[in-house]
């Protein structure tokens, strides 16, 4: 029997989960090169994992799905939460990356609502405050919100022209992985041109 890469009570986090907050493995065991994880998360409760495929990590590595700004800045520098939270993620918009990731990223995007627990996911995902509401009021978060729905809706519109790059088959592919919403406003986009 092989040893699992996590260990019990080690804190980790799901980077294409990061509203889930940080976690807690519970169990670990070893098949193949998969690791059966138990983890207990702040946000979602108890899930029992496979990784891979699931993107799990340790939770000093990646900071909820935002990048690490403790990292970039130093420790002792407070992160800027408020910018976090006026920005695309980087899997969305980074240039180096491939068009169908890019596209993919864009449309997961659209999960996320204004309304109830779904905003506060948002804003969770994007500053990886466990509890942004100490950070910001829930008018703050509602604002921001407004701004990133803006700013999703540009630069989902950008990808019209370059989608047309990718075969039909790559499109259905990242359309049939994509939120209904996000389903929606690509076909909307398309429509438009």
């Amino acid at each position: 029997m092989q040893t699992a890469q996590f260990t019990s009570g080690q804190k980790v986090v799901h980077a294409d989960r990061p509203e889930w907050g940080v976690g807690v493995v519970l169990s670990a065991q070893r098949t193949g090169d998969t690791d059966r994880l138990r983890i207990r998360f702040e946000r979602a409760g108890l899930k029992t994992l496979a990784a891979p495929p699931a993107t799990i990590r340790p939770a000093g590595d990646h900071h909820n799905g935002a990048a690490s700004p403790a990292a970039a800045t130093g420790p002792a520098v407070k992160p800027d939460y408020a910018n976090l939270l006026a920005t695309l993620p980087d899997a969305a918009t980074d240039p180096l990356s491939p068009l169908e990731a890019r596209l993919g990223a864009t449309l997961a995007l659209y999960k996320f609502t204004r309304t109830g627990a779904s905003l506060i996911d948002w804003a969770v995902a994007r500053t990886g405050l466990a509890d942004p509401l100490a950070e910001f009021t829930r008018h703050d978060i509602e604002a921001a919100f407004a701004r990133f729905e803006h700013l999703r809706e540009g630069h989902l519109r950008s990808f019209v022209g370059d989608a047309r790059r990718l075969t039909p088959e790559k499109l259905a592919g990242i359309a049939a992985s994509a939120p209904e919403a996000g389903r929606r406003a690509f076909t909307a986009c398309i429509a438009r041109r």
